[in-house]
């Protein structure tokens, strides 16, 4: 399936490549055009708008358009859910919510500026998304086993979380 959005991506349009990829479409295309150009593509080439003013997939109810792709395509994953908060926070001027996201905005900037084009910027933003995937589920992991925790070695508790590291939550 194709899917559009606007040109020179940053923070949202860095994660929701990576999260349809990952969690929706792992053979989607992107096509990234002026905002102007949008409605063309979506006409001609049946491709799907996201991150764009006026789309069902974009910014709406305070959410961001990682948030709202999640919601619409019912994902249920709670490692995810903690994904949003920092998209969330690093994509809107609501810092609150994750203080992740600051540093995901300075990150998502430099990967723009060191990024020949918007297809290698969110081929470098994998990696990223990937690690606050892992981060994510590190910090839900360690919560849920933390009297475990306590009674181990420094040693034991990287075995131990290791293991459940590979894990579903």
């Amino acid at each position: 399936m194709k899917w559009v959005t606007r040109e020179y991506v940053h923070v949202d349009r860095t994660a929701c490549p990576w999260l349809i990829r990952k969690f929706i479409d792992s053979k989607a295309e992107f096509i990234f055009v002026s905002v102007d150009k949008i409605g063309e593509v979506v006409e001609k080439q049946g491709a799907i708008p996201f991150d764009a003013p006026g789309v069902k997939l974009g910014h709406r109810n305070g959410k961001c358009s990682f948030e709202t792709i999640i919601e619409e395509y019912g994902l249920k994953d709670p490692v995810l859910q903690k994904v949003a908060e920092i998209v969330h926070s690093g994509d809107t001027s609501d810092k609150t919510v994750a203080p992740e996201g600051i540093g995901l905005d300075a990150i998502m900037t430099g990967i723009r500026l060191n990024a020949k084009d918007d297809f290698e910027a969110i081929q470098k933003a994998k990696i990223v998304y990937d690690s606050l995937y892992s981060y994510c589920k590190f910090k839900i992991i360690r919560k849920k086993y933390s009297k475990e925790l306590e009674q181990m070695t420094h040693k034991q508790q990287i075995d131990f979380l290791h293991e459940r590291m590979q894990e579903k939550i």
